[in-house]
């Protein structure tokens, strides 16, 4: 059998075949068809069954592509696997990007997992996040927050991290305690940077509309009519966490993230991070988001460095399991 299917213009084109037509080839593998595009069509050969599957899963890469979306090779497996029947071909989600300063700048999800976070982050007053490295969860949690303060939603921003030592020793870098600490703060830095124009991030820093701090500056305070975000929230102890949650005043939101799987904290001592989704499932307004390797959107080979570590480690993770970084 043989069949087509239009995929629409050049755009389209290349968000449904993926970044060197990565798609595509992992259409083919997975159902077992040969398949090629030209002038902006999809050609499907092989048996019947199996192009009627690669034409509906085709069919759900545009609908994902035309909601706002840049599905991967995941994404491609995860439905060809649908489209065999081993699950529901639903789950991608619905259209979801953000604008966050100026007509062109948007972040969009790229993984239905990532979507499902935005989702929670735009719904909820608190959101927990947790996934492994590179799955956007602080990138993400800076873009709703800068979102909200370009809509006016929020009143400032502000980005907590806790100063814990990740096989290196604050007492040997060079500086004051500011200087010193910069370094575990700097991805945040990094974030801010990719989506407020440099001339307005200045100026929001100098008035105090976004501030970037290590969490223990944050005690004593109240913050009324902001969103906050608590990066690492695996290298806080319970009594940290608890100090961080009960510092939201009116009108404000939080997004907690971290990896429980990586934690710097001294062994033995208790993640406030997963503490505090253990206690708290349940009460309303607060969300709970754990994204997977199929959501690792960095480096193609990051997803399957982070498999392997796990693979290698089976059972699940202890309450510290070592040094890590990541967002």
């Amino acid at each position: 059998m043989r069949a087509t299917l239009a995929l629409g213009d050049v755009e389209m084109e290349r968000a449904v075949l993926g970044p060197a037509d990565a798609n595509l080839r992992a259409l083919r593998e997975s159902l077992g068809v040969s398949a090629s595009v030209r002038e902006g069509s999809l050609t499907v050969e092989g048996d019947d069954s199996a192009v009627r599957k690669t034409l509906e899963v085709a069919r759900e890469l545009v609908r994902l592509v035309e909601n706002g979306l840049e599905p991967g090779v995941a994404e491609v497996r995860r439905l060809a696997g649908a489209a065999r029947g081993e699950a529901p071909m639903g789950g991608g989600a619905a259209k979801c990007s953000l604008r966050v300063f100026g007509p062109n700048r948007y972040v969009r999800p790229k993984s239905p997992g990532q979507a499902a976070y935005l989702a929670a982050l735009e719904s909820a007053d608190i959101v927990f996040a947790t996934g492994p490295a590179g799955t956007g969860k602080t990138y993400l949690a800076v873009a709703q927050a800068c979102a909200e303060l370009a809509a006016g939603r929020v009143g400032r921003i502000i980005l907590a991290r806790p100063a814990v030592e990740a096989g290196e020793r604050l007492g040997f870098l060079p500086g004051d305690f500011r200087e010193k600490v910069n370094p575990y703060l700097r991805p945040l830095y990094d974030a801010l940077g990719e989506m407020i124009p440099e001339r307005d991030l200045a100026r929001y820093f100098q008035a105090g509309t976004i501030e970037v701090v290590p969490l223990a500056y944050m005690r004593g305070r109240t913050l009324n009519g902001a969103y906050v975000i608590l990066d690492e929230a695996q290298n806080t102890t319970p009594a940290q966490m608890l100090m961080f949650l009960t510092r939201l005043g009116a009108d404000s939101r939080a997004a907690v993230v971290g990896d429980v799987s990586q934690t710097d904290l001294p062994s033995g001592e208790v993640s406030g991070l997963r503490q505090a989704m253990a206690l708290l499932r349940g009460i309303a307004g607060l969300a709970f988001v754990e994204l997977t390797t199929d959501d690792v959107v960095r480096h193609r080979l990051v997803k399957d460095i982070v498999r392997a570590y796990e693979q290698s480690q089976p059972g699940p993770p202890a309450a510290n399991s070592g040094p890590g970084r990541g967002r």
